[in-house]
């Protein structure tokens, strides 16, 4: 017994082109914007690109700094010039340096310099355990490592909190100063230390 057939609906093709030519349309309008939206888009982009500077203007009023104490008081440095920090291991000492140079270290192939700040500014002093830090200071090819007690961090501070000098900043550590903020941390100015010439002759001593 055969099986009746359903009856097949007849393609309508105008409507089948019909579609076609909306799609099409519709593709094209995604690849050719009209003139009012390519006028938006560029007036969007002008809009952006002069709110560059402003955002510009914006990171300059903030200084982000590596924090770290010396003899329990808080000292810090710009980020820019902080390589790494590194744990202080595997110490030489130099023959014939200033007190202040602590020795080198072989840093993954490269000989660093160690400078004790607490040393070198005049500032109580402790012995060196396993807890000691080296931080390490680089700009335009001059690079060596300070010691620091511990590591607070990283943080970034307003330009403005930055004010001069504490009556208390007496001596070298004056020379070397960028500022204290107003809890009291000492800002050192690592592009000045690190085109010290008294620090660069020790750098390449040895």
């Amino acid at each position: 017994m055969s099986v009746p057939q359903k009856n097949k609906k007849a393609i309508e093709w105008n409507e089948v082109k019909q579609r076609l030519e909306t799609a099409r349309i519709a593709i094209e309008h995604i690849w050719a914007p009209t003139a009012d939206e390519t006028k938006r888009v560029l007036e969007e982009r002008a809009h952006a690109l002069a709110r560059e500077p402003a955002r510009t203007e914006v990171e300059d009023e903030w200084i982000e700094v590596v924090e770290f104490t010396l003899a329990h008081e808080r000292y810090a440095v710009a980020s820019e010039h902080v390589r790494e920090v590194y744990p202080l291991e595997e110490l030489t000492p130099l023959p014939c340096t200033p007190s202040f140079v602590l020795g080198i270290i072989n840093l993954r192939g490269e000989i660093l310099s160690i400078i004790d700040f607490k040393e070198f500014f005049d500032l109580p002093k402790k012995g060196l355990t396993d807890l000691n830090k080296v931080i390490v200071l680089e700009s335009e090819g001059m690079m060596f490592g300070i010691v620091a007690d511990a590591i607070g961090g990283v943080r970034r501070i307003p330009r403005t909190d930055i004010q001069p000098s504490l009556p208390t900043l007496t001596g070298i550590r004056e020379d070397y100063l960028q500022g204290v903020t107003a809890e009291r941390m000492v800002v050192l100015d690592a592009e000045k230390l690190l085109h010290d010439e008294k620090l660069i002759v020790q750098e390449q001593a040895g």
